[in-house]
């Protein structure tokens, strides 16, 4: 799977894309975003849980109890 990140996220994890093999027990945007936060320090220090993203899955915005499914982009934006 493709991570995107952008605007200030982009800027302060000094990366604009990352892929990853997601472990089997991952199946929502939520977990997804918990798992980042165990295994990345630097996305942990920059999306702490209590922030308010948008998340989009193969160019669709979605709610973070979204399934992942197939999806094989997921984009992630600060609040707007």
């Amino acid at each position: 799977m493709i991570i995107r990140y952008f605007a200030w996220f982009r800027e302060r994890l000094n990366r604009d894309t990352q892929e990853l093999d997601l472990p089997s027990e991952v199946k929502s945007v939520e977990d997804l975003l918990q798992h980042l936060r165990k295994t990345d320090e630097d996305f942990a220090a920059v999306v702490p849980p209590e922030t308010t993203i948008r998340i989009a899955l193969d160019d669709e915005l979605v709610e973070l109890d979204t399934p992942i499914g197939a999806a094989k982009e997921v984009s992630i934006f600060p609040p707007m």
